[in-house]
């Protein structure tokens, strides 16, 4: 049986199942899992995600086409160890206070997904790739975070999924502006600004957007990704706290 169809028939087996079985024959030492996830991490950083192949893994790796197939049956699961792997660098720090705890979590999960853009495209929350060890041990910290609180099960989630869905739809976005400046050659704000001048300009000038004129004209952060963050995520925190404490949503 090649490696390859092996590799297939285990597919419907968890990877992580796999991995923690016992090997049944002898494997190359210099192979391994996290070695598999390191080089498509770099890959990816350097490249981006569709820059990650089973022949490129294979030629960076130094070894044969289908010597990866003995640890994964495809580029789902070098996905999935991808994820595993850059996740175990996320932290959350056991804090007293809950607020504190998905602060921080927000913090650092947006910190790891500008470092690894690529993320952005394999962290939607509930995707099949939350279900890696270290992805599942955050969310085991974060919910551990909120126990205690008085907070039904299905409350503890959703307080965690608006948490999440925050800081992943804005870095998202914040990272999609990055690459799109990076593609168009722009380099600040202000260059992004005066490309877009002349459509910007028509459509103020139809007087159909007066809020967002105001805005244009009156804000002083426009480039301030971190602190644009750290206010909406704060506000999503009052609302949070607001409704525990059985007060009105501020607003």
């Amino acid at each position: 049986m090649t490696d390859r169809k092996k590799g297939e028939e285990e597919a419907a087996v968890s990877l992580w199942e796999r991995l923690e079985r016992p090997a049944p024959t002898p494997r190359a030492a210099a192979l391994t899992p996290h070695r598999i996830a390191t080089a498509a991490v770099a890959i990816a950083d350097a490249e981006g995600l569709d820059a990650v192949t089973m022949r490129r893994l294979a030629t960076t790796l130094g070894v044969a086409p289908m010597a990866a197939y003995r640890y994964v049956s495809g580029k789902d699961d070098v996905l999935a160890l991808m994820v595993d792997l850059v996740y175990a660098e996320l932290e959350v720090p056991a804090a007293t206070d809950w607020r504190q705890s998905m602060r921080a979590l927000a913090l650092n999960t947006r910190d790891l997904m500008l470092e690894h853009p690529w993320l952005a495209r394999l962290s939607e929350p509930q995707s099949v790739l939350e279900l890696t060890p270290n992805r599942m041990a955050v969310t085991e910290r974060a919910l551990t975070a909120l126990d205690g609180l008085g907070l039904d099960a299905d409350t503890m989630m959703s307080v965690l999924h608006a948490v999440s869905a925050y800081t992943y739809g804005s870095t998202h976005t914040e990272i999609a502006v990055r690459q799109l400046m990076e593609g168009q050659g722009w380099s600040t704000g202000d260059e992004v600004r005066t490309a877009l001048a002349p459509q910007m300009m028509w459509l103020m000038n139809t007087g159909r957007y007066p809020a967002f004129l105001r805005y244009a004209r009156g804000a002083h952060r426009k480039d301030d990704a971190r602190w644009r963050f750290e206010t909406g995520l704060d506000y999503v925190l009052d609302g949070i706290a607001a409704r525990m404490e059985g007060r009105p949503c501020p607003g």
